[in-house]
């Protein structure tokens, strides 16, 4: 047996000594790392700014009426101008005295649900060689 010092009696006393159990202080320090790696992301986000449309909106310069192109994929075959239904093989066609009226126009695409992505990449190409500038792909929100 291990002779101990004991505070209270102010002698050494003999018997067994017990380690001090570290596990619950161990435990608690994993606990706050990982909270703090938790916060710190949040904190750095909570610092970006954002403008609202509601305060941009108003110190915008007001532009005229720009004309868009709207092409609207129907099918896999049946393409929407503007609201004039084509074909997907006469859509260059289609777009080409659009684009010379309003070369800065921007296009918004977009296509029905059942829609092939082949027929999608597709239509882009035939946009593209129209010789559009600008092309907004829209989707819907869900």
């Amino acid at each position: 047996m291990k002779k101990f010092f004991d505070a209270r009696k102010g002698s050494h006393e003999e018997g067994t000594t017990s380690p001090v159990n570290l596990t619950p202080l161990i435990d608690v320090s994993l606990v706050l790392v990982v909270i703090l790696l938790l916060a710190t992301p949040l904190a750095f986000e909570s610092s970006i700014s954002l403008k609202r449309a509601q305060s941009t909106g108003r110190t915008a310069e007001k532009e005229g009426d720009r004309l868009r192109i709207e092409v609207h994929l129907l099918s896999e075959d049946r393409v929407q101008v503007n609201r004039e239904e084509t074909t997907l093989a006469n859509l260059e066609s289609a777009l080409k005295p659009l684009i010379e009226r309003t070369p800065d126009a921007p296009v918004v695409m977009r296509c029905d649900d059942d829609v092939t992505h082949g027929a999608f990449v597709t239509a882009l190409d035939e946009t593209k060689a129209a010789g559009v500038n600008r092309i907004a792909v829209m989707g819907e929100r869900r």
